[in-house]
């Protein structure tokens, strides 16, 4: 039976465990390019399986074996003892339903602790951004990473109903959503004041949003793989910037060049990485598209960053 049939056949597959477990050296690049697209949304799961099976021979396994696996990738528990964890909701004037939802990490203890915010990708607060709080928190930071899907009702359970539902919101009202999160965690009193931000690929991108919305407000970001913000809003940050980016993302890494250039005659700190060999989405443990080591260095700046920023 070829590939084709079997995408076909296995298309609706649920079980990530089922999958084929490869390596990311053992991926076609055109795989990975067509998973990117699919992560973004330009196709849906069953496109991009077909699609990946009829470029090359073990195209389906190789597709099959991105797709995320959630309960492989946690690293801190959510009953781990040093933190706190719970979900709240809080007021959200202007957003898409006027009120949001969130999950809340903070360090044993009554604080106050510098806060962090942490945004998801393109399809709402999945397994791998509440471990990626959970991360923040047992470093001595108050976390909220909200769900911008909680008014369409929450994340799904998976990413690519989260997808969807998250391109169906007004984008407009979704970038006040994090907005209004953003200020609702430096507002409280568990937190000390100082908020720095870091999001991946959509949350990348919202990541230099709220730098400009924020202004003084903010202390640092550190956004990964994220979009470059309106070059003209650039003169309303006020916080230093860490980012974070793939080498084999090449729309993405353009706009740097530009971004740093604005920040630079704005006399913002800045800085700038591309890790060598690897994929957009490199920080995300739960597919092949993690690249371990670059992962360790980019998150150890990324602490780094708000250490000096935020406690130091």
């Amino acid at each position: 039976m070829s590939d084709l049939q079997d995408a076909t056949r296995e298309i609706e597959a649920e079980d990530p465990a089922s999958f084929p477990s490869l390596t990311q050296a053992e991926i076609d690049q055109r795989v990975f390019d067509l998973y990117d697209e699919y992560c973004h949304g330009s196709m849906d799961r069953r496109t991009f399986l077909l699609r990946a099976a009829a470029i090359t021979a073990g195209g389906l396994a190789m597709a099959q074996a991105l797709l995320p696996r959630y309960a492989q990738a946690q690293t801190i528990s959510f009953t781990d003892e040093r933190i706190v964890a719970h979900y709240v909701n809080y007021p959200s004037p202007g957003g898409n339903s006027g009120t949001m939802r969130g999950y809340l990490v903070q360090p044993k203890g009554t604080g106050p602790f510098p806060a962090v915010m942490v945004i998801h990708e393109n399809r709402g607060l999945n397994p791998y951004i509440e471990d990626v709080a959970r991360r923040v928190a047992v470093e001595g930071y108050v976390a909220l990473a909200p769900d911008g899907l909680a008014p369409a009702g929450g994340y799904p359970g998976n990413d690519d109903d989260g997808r969807d539902l998250q391109a169906k919101l007004d984008q407009g009202k979704l970038r006040t959503d994090m907005l209004n999160s953003a200020r609702y965690l430096r507002a409280l009193p568990v937190a000390n004041g100082k908020l720095g931000i870091t999001g991946f690929c959509w949350g990348g991108t919202t990541t230099n949003y709220l730098a400009t919305a924020l202004g003084a407000d903010l202390q640092a970001a550190v956004p990964f793989y994220g979009a470059a913000p309106d070059l003209a809003t650039v003169p309303q940050i006020k916080a230093p910037i860490l980012a974070n980016f793939a080498e084999n993302d090449p729309n993405i890494d353009a706009l740097w060049p530009g971004y740093e250039a604005a920040l630079k005659a704005n006399n913002i700190p800045c800085e700038g990485y591309i890790y060598p060999g690897t994929q957009h989405g490199f920080h995300n443990n739960s597919t092949p598209r993690y690249d371990e080591a670059a992962a360790k260095l980019a998150w150890d700046r990324t602490l780094a960053h708000f250490r000096k920023y935020l406690v130091g």
